[in-house]
């Protein structure tokens, strides 16, 4: 009750707050009462697309019907579980960390590894688990993999080159700034291109890795090219007096900065890490140009072939919608709320 009190009064605290707050109460009205009707009073869950697509309003059947391929994409149906399963590994840590239960390295033990052993899970090949070609992994866990993947890797790598643009000599730190303007410039669509068909031309016939590996690689360089200018940014941004303060104390250069710098600059740019994070989710779905499906994609192969249900893309559209915001929603707490001290403290 105090809450509400507290939005009342700043929606009336002035004439001008009134007018936009009545304005806003009377919009929300006119969309919402269409809306509902739409989405839930004239909705059907019918998994018969002829009876669902009669009902008048929204035809969640198609969600129910489609979700298991637009979640998990082309692995095979009896071995789902692997993929449900490589999605836990990756997500297990983010939820625990949005809700504060893991932090500093304890956390970060938790993520970097997560990726591989996810990868291990999906291709099989070992301990009886059969074999599954990259080429048939699909749906979230492809998007949570290239995902995590991408951070993984690039985190390290943003490290190394923000600190040498600092402190590396001027033609190395030239070269540096060079490579992340050139990464920056380009769009992440040209970059896929570029490692899916002009990286195989400098290998042998047959030598080059796979698609879905070039495609790994490629995530990591973009990504850590924006990684970098935030990491120098909060090092930029880090007082000289700690470091003189630190030395004085007789800690060495390592000591002062893994200790004393890192943990606080990571905490101090963890909001723009957690942005970068879920734009580079929400940019996994351009891999759907090299022929990898992943939540959209999968969204894309589900329907496409399917002409009962291909009239409901909406509704699919929209599953696929709240997915996404509910990743980027455990990123985001990822960064603050109860996880603001999941930096390395």
């Amino acid at each position: 009750m105090k809450s509400l009190g507290l939005l009342l009064k700043a929606c009336f605290a002035s004439p001008l707050a009134t007018v936009f707050s009545l304005a806003l109460l009377a919009l929300a009205l006119a969309l919402g009462a269409p809306l509902l009707h739409w989405a839930v009073l004239d909705a059907s869950l019918s998994t018969d697309p002829a009876q669902c697509g009669a009902a008048g309003g929204a035809c969640w059947g198609v969600v129910r019907e489609k979700a298991p391929f637009i979640l998990l994409g082309r692995y095979p149906a009896e071995e789902r579980w692997r993929a449900v399963l490589a999605s836990a590994l990756i997500l297990g840590p983010w939820l625990l960390g949005a809700a504060g239960r893991l932090r500093g390295l304890a956390l970060l033990a938790a993520l970097l590894p997560a990726p591989g052993l996810a990868a291990l899970l999906l291709g099989g090949g070992f301990g009886g688990l059969s074999p599954v070609p990259a080429e048939a992994w699909g749906g979230l866990p492809l998007s949570l993999l290239l995902t995590a993947g991408g951070l993984a890797g690039a985190l390290p790598l943003a490290l190394l080159i923000a600190y040498g643009r600092r402190h590396a000599p001027p033609a190395l730190a030239g070269l540096l700034r060079l490579t992340v303007d050139l990464a920056r410039s380009l769009p992440l669509v040209a970059v896929l291109f570029a490692a899916s068909f002009l990286l195989p031309l400098f290998f042998k016939e047959g030598a080059a890795p796979g698609v879905l590996l070039r495609v790994q690689v490629a995530i990591i360089v973009f990504a850590a090219a924006y990684l970098s200018e935030i990491l120098r940014g909060g090092l930029q941004a880090f007082s000289a007096h700690q470091r003189q303060s630190a030395a004085a104390l007789g800690m060495g250069p390592l000591q002062i900065e893994g200790y004393i710098v890192l943990p606080q600059v990571f905490r101090a740019v963890a909001p723009s890490l957690a942005n970068n994070a879920m734009a580079l989710f929400k940019d996994t779905s351009l891999v759907t140009v090299v022929s990898l499906y992943e939540l959209t994609g999968s969204l894309g192969l589900a329907l496409s072939g399917d002409p009962l249900w291909r009239p409901h893309y909406l509704e699919a559209w929209i599953f696929i919608a709240v997915v996404y915001w509910g990743v980027c929603g455990v990123l985001e707490r990822l960064s603050g709320g109860r996880a603001q001290g999941a930096g390395l403290n």
